[in-house]
């Protein structure tokens, strides 16, 4: 009371006619110091005077509130804009960026869930698998993307995902990936996802790159930036695939032992609206192919089994009972 009483919180006036002043609840334990009372009002606010606080010869009239108070609907906004205004003085800028930490919908909620998820091993069994996708499975490289998202707020749901992978290692343990054959002709396969991300609606990229009839870089990622079109979201994933496929020319060029490499290398896309462009300086050449010949198709979405399994034979994985 004393110190609603230095910030003058309100002013004692006789009760208006036809204004009906707001009851009092007590407190007596608070855990903020002068909160709520940093806030202005706008509105005309009338209050009964506290118990116990009523002040002597005036216990006729009520409180005109000048301040915010604790309770009151828009208290919590009233002290937000006077600390915003008071923050900007000191020459702080409001960022327009969302800074309200959410979790995603099938990870933990309460507090039991999340003990129960404690004793699982997730972000283990995740760098397990990223280790086999970096080494010699791309085809899972989609899978891995997405749950390794989640490992700071993982779920059953998300855990019996990383399962369902680690049972598909283990019946895919004898796949390796092989060369020759081939042409000594590097070429990319890129495709996207528009929106693929419910959570905050973004597209995932993917990319590949063959050489000697077995892949050689192999990459599933979600992009930065929001796309507005699935055209905008093939550029973003064109970028990528462009500065891995630059990276690699230069490379190769200097081992000497690709005479191909001197010319552009071909990316294939299956996007019209992109084709047109990432050509840049001759590096790279894109080309036109079918959704269903593009081996960066199961990097960034599920596939039919039987998509699936051409799409491993393309890259070069095989089998050693073949």
């Amino acid at each position: 009371m004393d110190s609603m009483s230095s910030n003058k919180v309100w002013t004692l006036v006789d009760p208006p006619k036809g204004v009906k002043p707001v009851g009092v609840n007590g407190s007596t334990n608070m855990d903020m110091k002068t909160t709520f009372l940093n806030g202005f009002v706008e509105e005309e606010i009338y209050m009964d005077q506290p118990e116990g606080f009523t002040s002597v010869g005036e216990e006729q009239k009520v409180c005109h509130l000048q301040r915010s108070i604790y309770r009151l609907k828009k208290a919590s906004r009233s002290w937000n804009i006077h600390f915003d205004e008071v923050i900007r003085g000191y020459d702080f800028i409001k960022t327009t960026l969302t800074f309200v930490y959410t979790k995603r919908k099938q990870s933990p909620k309460i507090d039991e869930e999340l003990r129960k998820m404690f004793d699982v091993h997730y972000a283990s069994a995740v760098g397990s698998i990223q280790y086999v996708v970096q080494c010699i499975m791309p085809d899972i490289a989609f899978s891995l993307s997405v749950t390794s998202r989640y490992q700071a707020c993982a779920g059953e749901a998300h855990w019996t995902v990383v399962k369902t992978i680690l049972k598909y290692l283990r019946r895919t343990k004898d796949m390796f990936l092989m060369y020759g054959g081939g042409e000594l002709i590097l070429e990319g396969y890129i495709d996207a996802s528009f929106q693929f991300d419910e959570d905050d609606a973004k597209s995932q990229s993917r990319f590949v790159f063959k050489l000697n009839g077995g892949m050689v870089a192999w990459k599933s990622l979600k992009q930065d930036t929001t796309a507005d079109s699935t055209t905008e979201a093939e550029y973003i994933a064109a970028s990528e695939a462009t500065k891995d496929a630059v990276w690699m020319k230069n490379y190769i060029q200097e081992l000497g032992v690709v005479l191909s490499i001197a010319e552009p290398v071909v990316i294939f896309c299956d996007n019209n609206g992109a084709i047109t462009e990432m050509v840049g300086r001759g590096d790279v050449r894109i080309d036109r192919v079918t959704s269903a010949e593009n081996m960066a198709d199961p990097l960034a979405k599920p596939v039919s089994q039987i998509a699936h399994a051409q799409h491993l034979g393309k890259m070069g994985l095989r089998n050693m009972s073949d």
